[in-house]
């Protein structure tokens, strides 16, 4: 068996029933939103008479060094899918968009114009939507490595693990525990107020109850000023979970340290938070956090991944390096069943979905992506599963 039809495959390939952290701040969250679908048909495509041209967008040709090092690993981890690819050739051609979404719109429509048959990025919201807008008339589909689902849509879909993606998930096992009372905690700041949206959006679908809510300034004093409020709320208001939009790079850790000092902590109050707990590994070791819960990908299978790239590049991969992978893979699988529409909104929005390094994800109509999380917990300052990453998903996306 080839890697990829180990890590990355349709579902069901021929039949008709079938991560403020880098991974958190890559909404790049505006008031931008989708463009009009335009409704020009994708390209059509033949895998059989030659490569498939892709045009990967990614941040380089910035003075910023952290947006090299991002761009890299996003490059090596596409050439790393397109190498696995067995039975499809992909031109893979890469265009620095500095993150700039002047730019990335610029040399999206240069890449149409030298024959891409679909776009793979660019990171950040605003750029993929400028991408989305440049190239619509022209039927190019964008697979974005965002995760600001408002900039999903139209041409436009987000690879990236979406708030509300993240939100659904804990709130459906909160439920399921009998914690579906539950109280947001968030910052006032346009990504908390995004953040919160999401939640109360999750909830409606999980049958939880949005008890109460309150927020703090986004500074330690605002943190420390709030404190009596939350905890008086939180007791007041017959919450059973508490649910932190904060990350572990701003308010998470000084929550984690003030609310059991003002006795709201575990069992309790069930803390549950929308942003990865496990990244960096120091944050495990809060005594706040400990039997909080939080979502992840699949950990088995991003190992595999993560190991697989140190092998071949001789480095750690970033932490989004690996939708770089999903994307390619994804287009690599789809083009495998030979169809002339492989690349339409239709082939990649089927409900069966793709098996990703990252674990199962589908792209929803609305352009938004669904992600298989497992739900995980920290106990005795490491990381344990809760409730596993689905490898399938039930019923069609929505």
């Amino acid at each position: 068996m080839s890697v990829v039809s180990s890590l990355v495959r349709p579902l069901v390939a021929l039949r008709p029933v079938r991560a403020l952290l880098a991974i958190t701040g890559l909404a790049a969250l505006t008031a931008c939103g989708p463009v009009a679908f335009s409704g020009v048909a994708a390209p059509r495509v033949d895998p059989t008479s030659g490569p498939v041209q892709v045009a990967l967008l990614v941040p380089a040709g910035s003075s910023e060094q952290g947006r090299q090092v991002l761009a890299t690993s996003l490059e090596n981890a596409a050439r790393l899918a397109v190498s696995d690819l067995r039975g499809v050739e992909i031109d893979l051609r890469i265009y620095e968009t500095a993150g700039d979404p002047a730019r990335a719109a610029q040399v999206a429509q240069q890449a149409s114009d030298a024959g891409a048959q679909i776009i793979l990025g660019p990171v950040f919201g605003e750029e993929a939507n400028a991408v989305g807008a440049a190239v619509a008339s022209r039927g190019l589909n964008v697979l974005s490595f965002s995760n600001n689902a408002a900039i999903a849509g139209g041409n436009v879909f987000i690879l990236g693990q979406s708030f509300e993606n993240t939100a659904q998930r804990l709130l459906d096992h909160a439920v399921a525990e009998g914690r579906g009372q539950v109280m947001i905690v968030a910052e006032r700041t346009t990504e908390g107020e995004i953040a919160q949206a999401a939640i109360q959006t999750a909830a409606a679908r999980s049958g939880a109850s949005i008890v109460a809510t309150e927020s703090y300034s986004f500074s330690q004093q605002g943190i420390v000023d709030a404190l009596p409020a939350i905890a008086s709320t939180a007791r007041s208001s017959g919450a059973q979970t508490l649910f932190f939009t904060a990350n572990t790079a701003g308010a998470l850790p000084i929550l984690a340290q003030l609310l059991p000092d003002n006795r709201i902590a575990h069992p309790q109050f069930q803390f549950a938070g929308l942003t990865r707990w496990d990244i960096p590994a120091a944050t495990l070791e809060l005594r706040g956090l400990q039997g909080g819960w939080f979502a992840m990908p699949d950990p088995a299978q991003t190992e595999r991944f993560e190991d697989r790239y140190r092998n071949a590049y001789g480095s750690a991969p970033h932490p989004i390096a690996a939708l770089a992978y999903d994307g390619i893979a994804a287009i690599g699988a789809l083009l495998a069943t030979g169809q002339s529409d492989a690349l339409s909104r239709a082939a990649l929005t089927q409900g069966s979905g793709f098996v990703g390094v990252n674990g199962v994800f589908r792209f929803r109509p609305d352009g938004s992506v669904q992600r298989g999380l497992a739900v995980a917990t920290i106990r005795d300052n490491a990381v344990v599963i809760l409730d596993p990453a689905p490898r399938s998903f039930a019923g069609p996306g929505s």
